[in-house]
């Protein structure tokens, strides 16, 4: 989904018109007609199951992002494992250290599960009107990799504070360098500019290939699913089987792109420097071979394969209350 200007057109053929004339139908239009399939609904039930699953499971995250970049840097501190981590947090800042983070990770996780939905089903609804059958998985896909690059386009900037944020050690010789989300927003724009706020953009668009293959298993889990069991492919589902169905798209997602959380968080953090993605790649293949890519899957697979289930288990039901139509 590529911007144009509101004066372009492109020529689309009307379905038995052959030999005739076809009309032109501005990308103004083709917007207008996609935003049509807008419903608020999608945003805010997405948005409550993203803050919802933040909220509870936010420990985790900072767990794993801390165990994303340990590359052997002596200011680092030094964990033997998940608990340990969690732990010596504790044990040096409280609950309070436990959510380093947790504001620009509330804002982003909201945002970007209420946009997700909000985009991905306006795509999905544009792509799918007038047809009769089903979506294949391969649409389902590229509906889902178009949602996840606006998404990303949007909240980037607030990734990167998060990862600022969560990466704050009491070791470090200066202290803590930000106070808060907002600080960190202005102090990263103020010394790096806009490319300081974009940070790891690149691999968070191979990231929306995450997204994009968690949707499209997730759409066929349940497809597949009410098929075997005789429903409507949008019949309704009990909270059990949400939760499988998530989990079992989660982990399918995770295992096959997490590398990309790896060079994404690297990139982000402020203790390193690095030239780019491909310096990231080099340089953690050189170090750490294959499994230094693999750093931080344990407590990533424990704290977004919970968060994806409660995330999906509120979106359903906030979006069935929501929205009186059936997506």
């Amino acid at each position: 989904m590529s911007p144009a200007s509101n004066s372009a057109v492109v020529t689309v053929p009307e379905a038995g018109l052959t030999g005739k004339a076809a009309p032109t139908v501005s990308i103004a239009g083709h917007l207008q007609q996609m935003f049509s399939h807008v419903k608020v609904g999608n945003l805010v039930a997405g948005l409550s199951g993203g803050v919802v699953s933040t909220l509870v499971l936010h420990p985790l995250d900072l767990v794993k992002i801390r165990f994303a970049v340990s590359d052997g840097l002596e200011l680092r501190p030094k964990y033997s494992g998940i608990f340990h981590c969690m732990k010596s947090v504790w044990q040096q800042e409280g609950l309070r250290g436990l959510y380093q983070g947790v504001t620009p990770n509330v804002w982003g996780a909201g945002a970007s599960w209420g946009l997700y939905f909000f985009f991905y089903n306006a795509i999905k609804g544009y792509t799918k009107e007038g047809r009769q059958t089903e979506l294949s998985a391969t649409e389902h896909l590229v509906s889902a990799a178009e949602a996840g690059i606006l998404t990303l386009t949007l909240t980037n900037p607030i990734w990167v504070t998060k990862t600022r944020l969560v990466l704050q050690y009491d070791t470090g010789p200066s202290g803590k360098q930000y106070k808060g989300m907002v600080d960190a927003l202005v102090k990263i724009y103020r010394h790096e500019g806009l490319p300081g706020l974009y940070k790891g953009y690149v691999p968070g668009l191979f990231g929306t290939s995450h997204g994009a293959l968690q949707f499209m298993a997730y759409e066929e889990f349940k497809r597949d699913y009410n098929k075997y069991r005789k429903a409507p492919s949008d019949a309704k589902l009990n909270p059990l089987e949400y939760i499988a169905m998530a989990a079992l798209s989660k982990i399918f997602a995770v295992a096959t792109t997490y590398p990309y959380q790896v060079v994404r968080a690297r990139l982000q953090d402020q203790h390193n420097r690095y030239n780019g993605v491909l310096d990231v790649v080099r340089r953690t293949w050189r170090n750490e071979g294959m499994v230094g890519f693999y750093k931080g899957i344990g407590p990533n697979l424990i704290r977004v394969t919970p968060a994806c289930c409660i995330t999906f288990v509120v979106y359903e039901n906030v979006s069935r209350l929501l929205i009186s139509q059936p997506q």
